[in-house]
């Protein structure tokens, strides 16, 4: 699934390009995870503002009202000159005066929907549960650990879950919490203030190194020009079963939490 990096990724690589853009023409493919909300025609002549990332959802600011935009398990988007003919997992085009904007989704968990305002309901009910932004001055020390001292639950369900913090899923959960030397089981309520100090900044490197290297390419995602990410090559742990830790050496770990796999390294993560 494309999580933070790989979404943040994705609006750089045509944020600036479709910003000032008026919107031609809007075309809906198969039904994806949720209605769009909107006439399509009704969208035609409005233009884009802005695009900016709320956790995994990219939100294109129109002139009335904006789009929220979900990659779900396996989306991608390309904006182009120009589009090909659809195939069969291209599920919306946004054609505009700058370009054109498509999503494709093989599994279709992807959505665009509309919504008049971010604090009108269709919007509220998507992101209004969310954490805070670990990429922003937001991300504060004591707000962190007060969080997790709340939570009984292992520190990596606490950050999958998204509300004490947003946008760190799986991959960057382990490579983060490897960083920070602490085992993915250990209770969220059991991490002392130093310790959370060192996940919180372990988060925001992690997060913000995968955005340098393009987001992680496992199976499908690539960028706005069809291009793969690299952060995977330099992962510490994530995918790694078996293979010697880069810094001590010990075979890296695999485990199963809930339906997610995690990887740790049973030296260098003792506690």
């Amino acid at each position: 699934m494309p999580e933070l990096p790989e979404v943040e990724v994705t609006r750089l690589g045509f944020a600036d390009r479709i910003a000032g853009a008026s919107i031609e023409s809007v075309r809906l493919g198969k039904p994806l995870r949720w209605p769009l909300g909107i006439e399509p025609s009704k969208l035609v002549g409005r233009k884009v503002l802005a695009v900016r990332r709320r956790g995994k959802y990219l939100l294109i600011d129109l002139d009335r009202g904006l789009l929220l935009l979900h990659l779900g398990m396996s989306g991608s988007l390309v904006f182009t000159p120009a589009l090909a003919v659809a195939g069969a997992h291209d599920h919306f085009d946004l054609v505009t005066s700058r370009g054109a904007l498509r999503l494709n989704d093989p599994r279709r968990f992807g959505a665009v929907v509309h919504a008049a305002s971010e604090s009108a309901p269709a919007a509220v009910k998507l992101l209004g549960k969310l954490g805070v932004e670990p990429l922003t001055e937001g991300f504060a020390i004591e707000a962190f650990h007060t969080g997790l001292k709340r939570r009984k639950a292992p520190v990596k369900q606490v950050l999958l879950a998204g509300d004490l913090v947003v946008g760190v899923g799986n991959i960057y959960a382990s490579e983060a919490l490897f960083m920070a030397g602490i085992r993915p089981t250990l209770s969220a309520s059991r991490i002392s203030r130093p310790r959370a100090a060192r996940l919180r900044d372990a988060i925001r490197q992690v997060l913000a190194r995968a955005v340098e290297t393009g987001g992680s390419t496992l199976r499908d995602f690539s960028n706005t020009d069809g291009q793969a990410g690299y952060f995977q090559l330099e992962a510490m742990v994530y995918d790694r079963k078996g293979q010697p830790c880069r810094v001590c050496g010990t075979p890296i770990r695999q485990i199963r939490q809930g339906q997610r796999a995690s990887y740790l390294c049973p030296r260098c993560q003792k506690s």
